[in-house]
Parts: C-alpha cells; structure tokens; sequence
C-alpha cells in the first residue's frame, strides 16, 4: 500500500452518499466530484447498516477500477457497535480496495492502522472529537495515513460549542490540522461539509475559509456544491499564468535563484508554482 500514489490525495472535492443508497453512486460519481464517499456512518440508520454492507459488497466489483479507486468508504468509529462489521466488510473487498476509507472519529494511531491493514488502502482520519484534536500529530504521522479530514459539526458537539456562522471559535483548530498535516508531509486537510444546501453566499464563505486557512478539500453533502468547491480550491487563471511562466523561466536560469517581474524567484516560490499546476 502507498498511500502517496492515491488520486485522493490531490483530490478537491469529496461528495457523500448514504450506503443504503447505492442507487445514487452512479449520479455522485458523475457530478464532477473528485471524489466520492460512501457513508456507513451517520447517513445509515442502525438497523440499516447490516443490509446496507452486504448490499455494497454485491455491487463493489461491478464498479470498474477507476471508480473504485475515486471512492472512498466512511466507516463507523473505532469501539463503536458497528465497528468490527465495518472491518470484516474492508477485509471482504481487500482484493479490489477502494481509494481510500474514512476512519469516523479518529482518536489514535492504533485503530487507524488497524483500519489500513484490513483494507489493504490508505485513510483518512477524521478528526471530530477533543481526543482527535489532542493527538492530532501522531493520528498524521501514523501508518496507512492519506490525509486528515475535520468533522466539525461533530467536534462541536463534542465540546458543547454553539459557533457562530463564520465559525470563528474553530480558527484554532483549522490551523492545527493544517499545522500537523504539514509537519507530518501529508498533503493539505480535507475541511467539513456546509449544512446550508440553498445557501449560496454561506457556501462561497466556507469554501473561501477553507482556502484562505491552507485546506485543500471540502466533504460536500449535495452535488450542487461540487461545481464551486473545485472552482474556488483550485489555481486562478491567473495564478496557473504564473505559475507557467515561474517554472519556464526556472528552465533558462538553470539551479539556483533568479529574478522574474521585478521580484526573487528561489526554492519555495518553485513549489509553490508546481503545486498550482498538480492536476486534481
């Protein structure tokens, strides 16, 4: 398993759909999402989640192999009822695994490397909990792990929080998943959902927090959100202009710093340049 050489590691754009609802998976996969995330957590009901595993392992390997490997699958957390059911589901489909597995609050290394091992496929940790939060560092650092996501409405909960709409009391935490995904050389967080499907300016907001905080992704609820999430977390015309012209010029100066339009072009405005060109 190499978790670095996942698409969903440069991936913008992860759209949820209930697993009881497999009937959608054609429609999500087609909304232009990078990715797509089949939800045995939240979005099913407990009575629903034993049919709702056996229906996706029927249905897992008619899905052909790109589309596997854009999908992720949000298992319940570590310790919960459902756990264990979740794992022997992973350990069923290991021999065509998906993209990746979301972990549902996340809380240690251990349970997410149990995870990886019995998926045969890299994760994604969602961080929803003040335990999360506190061992954040070595949730990025441990094995099998793609990138960190943050489940805010659940964090909230969990520490009793009544934020505001732009959500300001959470700056703190934005910053730490970013802090921990850079330390820990993964590529940038994947920030939550935006409960407001109609709520067109709320949405641009988020979207233009998640990228003024350093987050390369958003989890979407609805395929309407898809289209400006992909827009707004992806390179400007005018910054893929430049960021054209950064690496041409790199190629006629050779190693080493150079100026271009009046200002100092070195080592950090160089990756700055090619990570706005990665494809997604």
């Amino acid at each position: 398993m190499k978790p670095a050489a996942s698409v969903l590691a440069s991936a913008r754009s992860f759209l949820f759909v209930p697993a009881d609802r497999l009937d959608r998976l054609p429609k999500a996969l087609a909304s232009g999402a990078h990715a797509v995330i089949i939800d045995l957590e939240d979005a099913v009901a407990p009575e629903h989640k034993a049919d709702a595993r056996r229906a996706l392992a029927r249905e897992w390997t008619a899905l052909p192999a790109e589309q596997r490997a854009r999908t992720a699958l949000r298992i319940n957390a570590a310790g919960s009822a459902h756990h264990e059911d979740d794992l022997a589901l992973l350990r069923q489909l290991a021999p065509n695994p998906p993209g990746a597995v979301m972990l549902s609050k996340a809380e240690t290394a251990t349970a997410i490397e149990r995870v990886a091992r019995s998926a045969v496929a890299p994760v994604l940790p969602l961080i929803e909990s003040s335990q999360g939060l506190h061992a954040v560092d070595i949730i990025a650092r441990a094995r099998g792990v793609l990138r960190i996501a943050f489940g805010h409405l659940d964090f909230q909960g969990d520490l009793g929080m009544h934020c505001s709409a732009d959500e300001r009391e959470l700056d703190s935490v934005r910053l730490a998943l970013v802090l921990a995904s850079r330390r820990a050389n993964l590529p940038a967080p994947i920030d939550g959902v935006t409960a407001s499907l109609d709520d067109e300016a709320r949405l641009a907001a988020d979207i233009d927090r998640s990228r003024r905080f350093g987050f390369g992704a958003k989890l979407c609820i609805h395929p309407k959100q898809v289209g400006a999430v992909n827009e707004a977390l992806g390179p400007t015309p005018a910054q893929r202009e430049w960021a054209q012209r950064v690496l041409a010029a790199s190629q006629l100066n050779g190693a080493g710093a150079f100026r271009l339009d009046g200002e100092m072009v070195d080592a950090p405005v160089l990756q700055r340049a090619r990570s706005l060109l990665q494809p997604a």
